[in-house]
């Protein structure tokens, strides 16, 4: 079926208006076009590996909705999650940077659509294009100072802080006020013994900032979990800003593309 186009819109900035991911969205039209015939959309169920540490990274993925996991394990029975990546993000960053081998695990914390693109053409492109690395090597530098700043806060601040940026972080990346995630699964991602999580949700529930049932949190009020986390959030996402464009969208398929 032939598309209908606007006015002085050609089909690339078409299917860039489409696309869900904020990357694909804001990367220069020769870029997407580059990478668009590699690129598959996917369903990612929970828990699905998308990077293991130590291995070779077999595919990129710029996830359109859903929460993956970047975590650090210790042992084989102790893990963290070190960083977050929604529409606003991807996998891969180790490609970006020259490197092939996963440095962390990474896997789906709640069910993702997300679009793949296998490794060995994503490389090809960041070396034929001019502009694509240094394009995705902003969103790189965001996940580093993301990375580093969740360290800081885990070092420093209390489990009731943590949460609230945890929640807040979420809540950028999810289209709606309601997140699915069990507390064992959330102990897992904070470091944290599962009772701790729950008087910790308790708490915050107490407070009117959060409805918190079995497998689902609602957020009810996100200026309550912003006085909560004070300073914890808030110097990372200003570096997303700075680096990328906005974050926070409750619809990131919005109808007109953002500034390159």
């Amino acid at each position: 079926m032939r598309v209908l186009l606007p006015k002085g819109e050609s089909l690339v900035d078409h299917q860039i208006l489409q696309a869900k991911s904020e990357l694909l969205r804001r990367m220069s039209g020769d870029d997407f076009a580059r990478l668009r015939p590699h690129l598959q959309s996917v369903f990612l169920e929970l828990r699905a590996p998308l990077e293991t540490a130590g291995q070779k990274i077999e595919a990129v993925y710029f996830l359109e909705s859903g929460l993956a996991s970047v975590v650090a394990k210790t042992s084989a029975k102790t893990e963290a999650e070190v960083g977050i990546i929604g529409f606003e993000g991807m996998t891969g960053s180790a490609l970006v940077m020259g490197d092939d081998e996963a440095n962390f695990d990474c896997y789906v914390q709640s069910t993702c659509e997300a679009v793949r693109m296998p490794a060995a053409p994503f490389v090809e492109a960041l070396e034929d294009s001019p502009t694509l690395r240094p394009f995705l090597l902003r969103y790189v530098q965001y996940l580093h100072v993301q990375t580093s700043y969740t360290a800081a806060i885990n070092a420093r601040q209390s489990l009731e802080v943590r949460l609230a940026r945890w929640l807040l972080m979420c809540g950028d990346r999810t289209v709606g006020d309601r997140l699915v995630i069990t507390h064992e699964f959330l102990s897992i991602m904070l470091g944290v013994r599962r009772p701790g999580v729950t008087v910790g949700l308790q708490m915050i529930e107490s407070y009117g900032y959060i409805r918190a049932r079995r497998g689902e949190i609602t957020i009810r009020s996100r200026d309550g979990l912003l006085t909560l986390a004070r300073e914890a959030y808030g110097p990372p996402e200003a570096q997303y800003r700075r680096l990328v464009g906005d974050l926070g969208s409750k619809n990131p398929a919005r109808q007109e593309r953002p500034p390159t």
